[in-house]
């Protein structure tokens, strides 16, 4: 069995990433071949997108959610995501179990959901969001009406037991909107697919392979993967440290000396949250300066194909500044490139800015 070394796991998870150059296919093609874009907060999926494809503009993107080719939908880890309606539809019914567990051990909403019938509790939700969107807060109270619980909890086993979209103009560039409900099966017009891990473990590896079983279950937030793969057909190696890694058989890695251009992550990029070990793309020291405690992720600054920093966009009235805060001395044609790409990514942000600038601090 081939051993890959760290700098082959981490240059054929830049390619998978669409992170080694810039990719000529759509907004649409991008967010499937990545199995989907972290979405906590409405415009981290613009910002991954921005150094992926060439040409990308904010309203590639926000059409498709307008047009409903693509949702925001909790799905993997519990966590909010961005991807096409097709994989909604797939995916959701792989990970309810995660749903389901966290209706009986949430700390704040197990409770006083306990002596509920939660399977009436989401028909009287669905009911009531096929007449219209609703937000959070109007859903909850609508809900409370019936039963004798807090809305947010009842709000919360709506999401929970039903797979709820976020519907525009949430997370539409340039615009606001609260989150606002419907039912994915109604907003998209198609059904649920029956659940098939296999298919979820096969996107996975595609867009971030080769892998570990550790590792597709911690972006999946699921377990018992490692039954499935064990049934299909991978191929398979190890890393340096011995652990089996698993990949589509028709795949293969670049090689490892394949240049890896700088690049400007966007908030929360899969690409640091998608493995359990995640030192193919981040230290362990670095990634604890680019996480926060409150599980907020910050743009980082990739170098060599590795982490090395974090920037900012602050803005003030009519002025943008792009802060660019090196971990280490970086090389002078690579911290070159990189303010050169931040104005870029400042002129694509904050168009209408009459003062733009780019600062360098000092190495933290």
């Amino acid at each position: 069995m081939e051993t890959l070394s760290r700098r082959a796991l981490n240059r054929a998870t830049l390619e998978r990433q669409l992170l080694l150059r810039r990719a000529k296919m759509s907004a649409f093609e991008a967010v499937e071949h990545l199995a989907g874009l972290q979405a906590q907060a409405p415009f981290p999926p613009y910002y991954a997108l921005w150094p992926r494809l060439h040409g990308f503009r904010p309203a590639d993107l926000a059409s498709l959610l307008e047009s409903r080719q693509v949702v925001r939908i909790a799905l993997m880890r519990g966590t909010v995501h961005l991807v096409t309606a097709a994989d909604a539809l797939a995916w959701r019914p792989v990970v309810q179990v995660l749903y389901e567990r966290d209706l009986k051990s949430n700390t704040q909403h197990a409770a006083p959901l306990a002596g509920l019938d939660h399977t009436e509790v989401a028909a009287a939700a669905r009911e009531l969001l096929a007449r219209s969107p609703l937000s959070s807060t109007a859903l909850g109270a609508e809900l409370a009406r019936r039963w004798d619980a807090p809305a947010a909890s009842l709000t919360h086993l709506a999401r929970g037991r039903l797979p709820l979209v976020q519907t525009p103009p949430r997370a539409i560039w340039g615009k606001a909107g609260q989150t606002t409900y419907a039912c994915l099966e109604e907003w998209v017009g198609s059904p649920l697919s029956p659940p098939s891990p296999a298919s979820l473990i096969s996107r996975y590896l595609r867009a971030f392979g080769p892998a570990s079983v550790a590792d597709v279950q911690t972006w999946a937030g699921i377990t018992r993967l490692g039954e499935v793969a064990a049934s299909m057909d991978l191929r398979r190696y190890r890393d340096p440290d011995g652990r089996e890694l698993l990949d589509l058989p028709e795949l293969s890695v670049p090689d490892p000396d394949v240049p890896a251009p700088p690049r400007l992550l966007g908030p929360f990029d899969q690409t640091i949250l998608s493995y359990a070990d995640r030192t193919r793309v981040v230290s362990d020291d670095y990634r604890k300066r680019v996480i926060t405690q409150n599980g907020l992720v910050k743009g980082t600054l990739l170098v060599g194909g590795y982490v090395r920093g974090f920037w900012e966009i602050k803005t003030a009235k009519k002025a943008a500044v792009v802060e660019l805060t090196p971990f280490e001395k970086l090389p002078k044609r690579d911290l070159a490139a990189l303010e050169s790409a931040a104005g870029q990514l400042m002129s694509w942000a904050e168009p209408a800015a009459e003062t733009q600038e780019v600062r360098v601090l000092a190495a933290a």
